[in-house]
């Protein structure tokens, strides 16, 4: 049975760091794309960061340069160092690993980042 999940989320300060981590079991994701969503209240979910198997990254452009994605694929884990938190980072983040027609995602964690 293929889970994913996250770790890490909680209450921060706007200017703060956070770390998230998604360790994921069932099968091998070397050779899945994995990433960071998120979805805000009243907002539709959206893709934050990614990584695929040969370590080529993308990020949304509201995170790039504070926000960094990595993998470990012999641990088969991918975390998210978050910097520079400001308020409207305010989400549910989840954790996903794609590959074709394969797609699996996290339950969430909740990051809250006060004024």
């Amino acid at each position: 049975q293929v889970q994913l999940v996250e770790s890490g989320g909680g209450l921060v300060q706007a200017g703060g760091s956070l770390r998230l981590s998604c360790a994921a079991s069932g099968r091998t994701f070397s050779n899945y794309r994995l990433g960071w969503f998120r979805q805000a209240p009243g907002k539709e979910r959206e893709s934050v960061a990614t990584i695929n198997w040969s370590g080529t990254t993308d990020y949304a452009d509201s995170v790039k340069g504070r926000f960094t994605i990595s993998r470990d694929n012999a641990k088969n884990t991918v975390d998210l160092q978050m910097n520079t938190l400001k308020p409207e980072d305010t989400a549910v983040y989840y954790c996903n690993a794609r590959r074709g027609p394969f797609d699996y995602w996290g339950q969430g964690t909740q990051v809250t980042v006060s004024s």
